[in-house]
Protein backbone atom coordinates (compact mmCIF):
# COMPACT_ATOMS: atom_id res chain seq x y z
CA UNK A 1 0.00 0.00 0.00
CA UNK A 2 1.16 3.57 -1.25
CA UNK A 3 0.71 6.09 1.60
CA UNK A 4 1.04 9.58 0.81
CA UNK A 5 1.37 12.00 4.11
CA UNK A 6 0.48 15.90 3.75
CA UNK A 7 1.32 18.74 6.59
CA UNK A 8 -0.39 21.68 4.58
CA UNK A 9 0.55 25.24 4.78
CA UNK A 10 0.48 28.43 2.57
CA UNK A 11 4.40 29.31 2.79
CA UNK A 12 5.34 25.34 3.22
CA UNK A 13 3.03 21.86 2.28
CA UNK A 14 5.43 18.82 3.22
CA UNK A 15 4.89 15.49 1.25
CA UNK A 16 5.95 12.15 2.15
CA UNK A 17 5.28 8.89 0.10
CA UNK A 18 5.98 5.42 2.06
CA UNK A 19 5.17 1.77 1.41
CA UNK A 20 3.40 -0.46 4.17
CA UNK A 21 3.85 -4.36 3.12
CA UNK A 22 2.35 -6.07 6.20
CA UNK A 23 4.28 -4.08 9.19
CA UNK A 24 6.93 -2.93 7.03
CA UNK A 25 7.28 0.46 5.97
CA UNK A 26 10.00 1.96 3.08
CA UNK A 27 10.25 5.66 2.48
CA UNK A 28 9.86 6.32 -1.23
CA UNK A 29 10.23 10.33 -1.52
CA UNK A 30 9.62 12.78 0.38
CA UNK A 31 9.88 16.40 -0.53
CA UNK A 32 8.28 20.24 -0.16
CA UNK A 33 5.65 22.27 -2.01
CA UNK A 34 6.99 26.47 -1.30
CA UNK A 35 5.31 29.36 -2.16
CA UNK A 36 6.37 32.57 -2.42
CA UNK A 37 4.80 35.10 0.51
CA UNK A 38 4.59 38.03 -2.38
CA UNK A 39 2.45 36.10 -4.89
CA UNK A 40 -1.62 37.06 -4.13
CA UNK A 41 -3.31 34.56 -2.33
CA UNK A 42 -5.19 32.88 -4.75
CA UNK A 43 -1.86 32.12 -7.21
CA UNK A 44 -0.33 30.75 -3.94
CA UNK A 45 -3.27 28.22 -3.67
CA UNK A 46 -3.33 26.93 -7.23
CA UNK A 47 0.73 26.47 -7.19
CA UNK A 48 -0.08 24.26 -4.67
CA UNK A 49 -2.83 22.87 -6.06
CA UNK A 50 -0.41 22.03 -9.42
CA UNK A 51 2.61 21.33 -7.88
CA UNK A 52 0.48 18.39 -5.38
CA UNK A 53 -1.18 17.09 -8.71
CA UNK A 54 2.31 16.16 -9.86
CA UNK A 55 3.02 14.60 -6.76
CA UNK A 56 -0.39 12.30 -6.98
CA UNK A 57 -0.02 11.46 -10.57
CA UNK A 58 3.74 10.57 -9.55
CA UNK A 59 3.37 8.17 -7.18
CA UNK A 60 -0.55 7.38 -7.14
CA UNK A 61 -1.05 6.56 -3.71
CA UNK A 62 -3.49 3.92 -2.17
CA UNK A 63 -4.94 6.83 0.45
CA UNK A 64 -3.43 9.88 2.02
CA UNK A 65 -3.46 10.93 5.42
CA UNK A 66 -3.26 14.80 6.32
CA UNK A 67 -2.60 16.47 9.55
CA UNK A 68 -5.66 18.24 11.16
CA UNK A 69 -5.48 21.93 11.30
CA UNK A 70 -4.82 23.88 14.55
CA UNK A 71 -6.14 26.98 15.62
CA UNK A 72 -3.29 30.34 15.40
CA UNK A 73 -3.47 32.79 17.84
CA UNK A 74 -3.35 34.67 14.83
CA UNK A 75 -6.62 33.90 13.24
CA UNK A 76 -5.66 35.35 9.93
CA UNK A 77 -2.84 32.71 9.71
CA UNK A 78 -5.21 29.99 10.86
CA UNK A 79 -7.69 31.29 7.71
CA UNK A 80 -4.72 31.07 5.67
CA UNK A 81 -3.20 27.25 7.00
CA UNK A 82 -7.15 26.32 6.46
CA UNK A 83 -6.90 27.62 3.23
CA UNK A 84 -3.75 25.88 1.65
CA UNK A 85 -5.42 22.79 3.92
CA UNK A 86 -8.73 22.76 1.76
CA UNK A 87 -6.21 22.89 -1.66
CA UNK A 88 -4.33 19.94 -0.10
CA UNK A 89 -8.45 18.12 0.45
CA UNK A 90 -9.55 19.02 -2.76
CA UNK A 91 -6.46 17.83 -4.54
CA UNK A 92 -6.62 14.18 -3.04
CA UNK A 93 -10.35 14.21 -3.21
CA UNK A 94 -10.13 14.95 -7.16
CA UNK A 95 -7.64 12.20 -7.59
CA UNK A 96 -10.05 9.32 -5.87
CA UNK A 97 -7.83 9.33 -3.37
CA UNK A 98 -8.76 7.86 -0.08
CA UNK A 99 -8.52 11.12 2.71
CA UNK A 100 -7.75 10.59 6.10
CA UNK A 101 -7.15 13.19 8.87
CA UNK A 102 -4.65 13.16 11.90
CA UNK A 103 -4.36 15.48 15.23
CA UNK A 104 -0.91 16.79 15.16
CA UNK A 105 -0.97 15.01 18.54
CA UNK A 106 -1.93 11.89 17.62
CA UNK A 107 0.79 12.14 14.85
CA UNK A 108 3.83 13.12 17.33
CA UNK A 109 2.73 10.04 20.13
CA UNK A 110 2.22 7.62 17.48
CA UNK A 111 5.85 8.55 15.88
CA UNK A 112 7.90 9.63 19.13
CA UNK A 113 5.68 8.14 21.85
CA UNK A 114 4.65 11.43 23.45
CA UNK A 115 2.49 13.72 21.82
CA UNK A 116 4.56 16.81 23.30
CA UNK A 117 7.40 15.97 21.01
CA UNK A 118 9.48 18.67 18.54
CA UNK A 119 10.14 18.56 15.33
CA UNK A 120 13.93 17.44 16.28
CA UNK A 121 12.59 14.46 17.89
CA UNK A 122 10.33 13.59 14.80
CA UNK A 123 12.87 13.86 12.28
CA UNK A 124 15.19 11.90 14.36
CA UNK A 125 12.55 8.75 15.20
CA UNK A 126 11.81 8.91 11.39
CA UNK A 127 15.58 7.85 10.48
CA UNK A 128 15.45 5.30 12.89
CA UNK A 129 12.32 3.73 11.35
CA UNK A 130 13.67 4.43 7.54
CA UNK A 131 17.21 4.28 7.71
CA UNK A 132 19.32 6.29 5.60
CA UNK A 133 16.38 8.50 5.58
CA UNK A 134 16.92 12.15 3.70
CA UNK A 135 14.44 14.76 4.43
CA UNK A 136 14.09 17.98 2.30
CA UNK A 137 13.16 19.94 5.29
CA UNK A 138 10.85 19.96 8.79
CA UNK A 139 8.03 19.92 6.72
CA UNK A 140 8.47 16.62 4.59
CA UNK A 141 9.50 14.98 8.27
CA UNK A 142 6.14 16.34 9.52
CA UNK A 143 4.06 14.30 6.48
CA UNK A 144 6.35 11.75 6.56
CA UNK A 145 5.03 11.44 10.13
CA UNK A 146 1.32 11.86 9.43
CA UNK A 147 2.06 8.69 6.57
CA UNK A 148 3.28 6.66 9.50
CA UNK A 149 0.65 7.49 11.47
CA UNK A 150 -1.97 6.07 8.86
CA UNK A 151 0.30 3.30 8.42
CA UNK A 152 -0.24 2.21 12.29
CA UNK A 153 -3.98 3.25 12.49
CA UNK A 154 -5.29 1.28 9.39
CA UNK A 155 -6.43 -1.95 9.55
Amino acid sequence: MIILGLDPGLGTTGWGVIVKEGNRLSHIDNGEISTDAKMPLANRLVAIDEKLRAVLDHFKPDCAAVEEVFVNKNPQSTLKLGQARGVVLLGAARNRTPVTEYAARLVKKSVVGTGKADKDQIAAMLRVLMPGLKLAGEDAADALAVAVTHAHHIR
